[in-house]
């Protein structure tokens, strides 16, 4: 197991894909759609909306399943519609059933902090109060997961773009 493997992809400047899975399913499945999505701005001189981009994936991913070689990935798809400035998240398993959910984990880790999420989420969350249940959630997984992971990416999607979060600085905050 890689300690500093990224499994989040650019699909554009405001969406993010988060994937698991089989390593082998998981990289290609993801790099296939990543390259896709880029095709499909470059010709159409727009990016395809969050909500767009996640019912390609799923799409895509119901045609792998009638062929003989599905992809065993589970995904997260996030993002922020440029012209409507609405965020949303999407939860892409790899039956191709997907949910517009107001958070998401998945994974082994989900079975811990789902319940950090849903007790501290509220619709109108700010930026510091989402860095504050972050933290929560690595706090339950370093007192009830068995394994120790060191490090953690963490990214935020705005209106301005995507940045990454130094999470020695998150966790320094009171």
């Amino acid at each position: 197991m890689k300690k500093n493997l990224d499994k989040t992809y650019k699909l554009s400047s405001h969406t993010l894909l988060a994937v698991c899975g089989e390593s082998g399913d998981t990289a290609n499945f993801a790099e296939y759609i990543q390259g896709n999505v880029r095709l499909y701005s470059v010709r159409n001189s727009q990016d395809l909306s969050p909500s767009e981009t996640a019912n390609f994936i799923r799409n895509e991913l119901a045609g792998s399943l009638r062929s003989r070689k599905p992809y065993n990935v589970n995904m997260l798809v996030a993002g922020v519609d440029k012209n409507s400035g609405a965020a949303s998240l999407y939860r892409i398993d790899y039956l191709a059933a997907m949910a517009k959910v107001p958070f998401a984990a998945h994974g082994y880790c989900a079975y811990f902090i789902y319940s950090v999420m849903d007790r501290e989420y509220n619709e109108d969350i700010t930026l510091e109060e989402g860095l504050v249940i972050v933290k929560k959630c690595l706090a339950a997984l370093k007192e009830r997961f068995i394994v120790d992971f060191p490090d953690f990416s963490i990214k935020v999607i705005s209106a301005s773009g995507t940045r990454e979060y130094d999470l020695a600085q998150i966790l320094a905050q009171n």
